[in-house]
């Protein structure tokens, strides 16, 4: 691709950076810059994804993406070797041979102000949000409903508001009014969400035993799907991919959203 004012690989990255900075990742995380054979090459267009698998890199390298940004790392922990024989490896593999650098914005993207956890507060219409945590890992968000509810209308409120197929609750026999939400798998963070007040608890993914255990504590459980409660972050970062670009005067290149609950399958 010829150089008609489009970013590079490495100036993406940095820029990115900037807006949702590496110092705010949890200490076991491993997001960042995962592949980039060549940080000149110009990024004409971006995918992105929540999830780095092998249907998003297939989908990156077949459709001529420069560049596959993802949510959750491409690369978690250390890889021992690099050849097909490793699901990982073997992606790493594809991507370098297509051309594609690849990305992620883990649990920073979690922790930004305006980053999954605030998208989601959002999207369920939380007033007054304030941010939780545990071992100074604040990346969770709580704030109050306008109006307090029962746990089943708000569990439909949720269902509707993030087009969740099904959404698993337990009440403790609380009414639903200060919520705190953490999307992706806050299994771990519930005795924190407590802690801060909640009446309600809002994520992801729950352990069974949570739930089985939910109508004997002072907090309401509600489980809405890895994937439905962190995929709405994805149109805030491409409206924050556009802002980057319009403020520093590159040319914007296509940015798509790849959705995999709307791939087809005859």
């Amino acid at each position: 691709m010829t150089d008609n004012g489009y970013m590079s690989a490495s100036q993406l990255y940095a820029t990115l950076c900037e807006r949702i900075p590496s110092s705010l990742s949890c200490d076991w995380d491993n997001d960042g810059l995962a592949v980039c054979a060549d940080g000149s090459k110009k990024i004409g267009r971006i995918l992105l994804a929540l999830d780095p698998d092998g249907y998003a890199v297939d989908y990156a390298v077949n459709g001529g993406y420069d560049c596959l940004i993802t949510h959750h790392p491409l690369i978690f922990s250390g890889l021992k070797a690099v050849n097909e024989s490793d699901a990982t490896a073997k992606k790493v593999l594809k991507l370098i041979a297509g051309g594609v650098t690849a990305m992620a914005f883990h649990t920073r993207l979690d922790a930004v102000s305006g980053g999954v956890n605030d998208v989601l507060a959002t999207m369920l219409g939380l007033e007054n949000v304030e941010v939780f945590g545990q071992n100074g890992e604040e990346i969770g968000r709580i704030g109050y409903l306008k109006e307090p509810t029962t746990t089943e209308d708000f569990a439909m409120l949720v269902k509707e508001r993030l087009d969740a197929p099904v959404v698993t609750y337990a009440s403790c026999g609380h009414p639903v009014h200060r919520v705190a939400v953490l999307g992706g798998g806050g299994a771990g963070d519930v005795h924190a969400a407590q802690a801060a007040g909640a009446d309600t608890y809002v994520t992801g993914e729950l352990k069974y035993h949570q739930l089985c255990d939910a109508p004997y504590s002072n907090m309401n459980l509600l489980e809405a799907g890895h994937y439905y409660t962190e995929f709405p972050v994805l149109e805030k970062l491409k409206n924050m991919l556009c802002e980057i670009y319009a403020d520093c005067g590159k040319t914007l290149p296509q940015i798509d959203i790849l959705n995999v609950t709307q791939i087809k399958t005859n």
